[in-house]
């Protein structure tokens, strides 16, 4: 074979060159594209396993040492659950700290064999049953779109015509707003604790993928329905996290929002595109795409890949531009330190519109743990709300 010459030596490397450059980009697209598409159903589907990120190194009679993490050294009162949720506890003050340990006070354990257990999780729920309240109540059932959708109803002491329909957030149930339960009493409020589509409690969507709140607010329209049947005269609507999305999407979709007196909202969803592209940086995931999976969960065409029966309008969940369509009273409770869903939105909201919102910033607090970590200041924030309501239904 006759020996190439420089030049074509050359021609050939470059040649091998350029296709080795578009082959890596070709592989690089199809990994961007694949991680996208992995994005998006997973900010759509609902979770069945929670990450046990805290290690629970040895218990006391009446204390719990656990690894240092965000939420294990923040003061206050929460749930341990353990044993891949099998297991229930609640923990309170720290009692002592080292550089990688937390000893904390052990209040009770519900329910499990916490001697066993070696990796847990902490939430906000602390209460996991309504009879932990040992307030009345009754187990009762909302008609949704979907079907019977169960609730728990804790009535007033007397009937004021006042009720507040509790939205618990996403990958959560209602037990998640029993902490409201006892000072919505106090004001004489009846409270209505609702499940939604696709919680694990209420009846599944036949795509069984959340909505963001954009489809979940029917739900809470019905129990709205439910309210005013059992005699509610006037409604207060409280969300949590995207349970703050999912009401603020009743409040200005549904026909039965003439009966809303007010709103409040802890730790909520105000722009669900700043959330979403918050923790794809977090987890380091490039921008184009994080924008990508957007792109992909308010496409029609993209159904196929993120099992979505319609897509989701963002622009309709965003509630910094849409400021203006807000007309009730709100008490917006939301951390700086949430470290889940950043509270610049609510901030920003709080600013276009402080003829309407009352805007408590918290510090130190994790997401959807304002009571834990300071619960009078959170109480007494919603009674001084309540009682400047003004007397009747705007």
């Amino acid at each position: 074979m006759a020996e190439q010459s420089t030049g074509s030596k050359v021609g050939a490397a470059l040649l091998w060159s350029s296709i080795g450059v578009a082959t890596a980009a070709i592989s690089t697209t199809v990994a961007a594209g694949f991680v996208a598409v992995q994005m998006a159903r997973r900010i759509v589907t609902p979770p069945i396993d929670r990450e046990e990120d805290v290690r629970i190194l040895s218990v006391g009679d009446e204390t719990i040492t656990l690894s240092v993490t965000e939420d294990s050294v923040t003061p206050g009162q929460y749930s341990l659950w353990f044993n891949r949720d099998t297991g229930h506890a609640r923990v309170g003050d720290i009692l002592d700290r080292t550089k990688n340990t937390i000893t904390r006070e052990l209040i009770d354990v519900d329910f499990g064999d916490i001697e066993r257990a070696r990796r847990g999780r902490l939430s906000g729920w602390f209460y996991v049953r309504p009879r932990d309240l040992q307030e009345p109540y009754e187990n009762v059932e909302v008609d949704t779109p979907l079907g019977e959708a169960p609730a728990w109803l804790f009535p007033a002491s007397e009937d004021t015509g006042r009720w507040v329909i509790q939205v618990h957030g996403r990958g959560v149930r209602r037990s998640e707003t029993l902490r409201s339960v006892p000072v919505f009493h106090e004001a004489g409020y009846t409270s209505l604790l609702v499940s939604y589509r696709n919680d694990g409690v209420a009846p599944d969507s036949i795509d069984r993928r959340y909505a963001l709140g954009g489809a979940e607010w029917r739900d809470v329209e019905a129990a709205m329905e439910f309210a005013i049947e059992r005699g509610a005269t006037d409604i207060v609507l409280m969300g949590w996290s995207m349970g703050g999305a999912t009401v603020l999407q009743a409040a200005t979709r549904s026909k039965l929002a003439h009966v809303i007196r007010g709103i409040v909202l802890d730790s909520p969803v105000i722009d669900w595109v700043d959330v979403l592209d918050h923790q794809g940086a977090v987890s380091h995931v490039p921008r184009p795409v994080r924008w990508g999976a957007l792109g992909l969960i308010g496409k029609s065409w993209a159904s196929g890949i993120t099992g979505l029966a319609e897509p989701i309008d963002f622009s309709r969940l965003d509630f910094v531009r849409r400021a203006g369509d807000l007309h009730w009273p709100i008490l917006l409770m939301h951390s700086v330190d949430d470290g889940y869903v950043p509270s610049g939105p609510s901030r920003l909201l709080a600013e276009a519109r402080p003829d309407i919102v009352s805007f408590e910033e918290f510090d130190t607090a994790r997401h959807v743990k304002l009571w834990n970590y300071d619960a009078p200041r959170w109480t007494g924030a919603i009674t001084r709300w309540l009682a400047a309501l003004p007397r009747e239904v705007r």
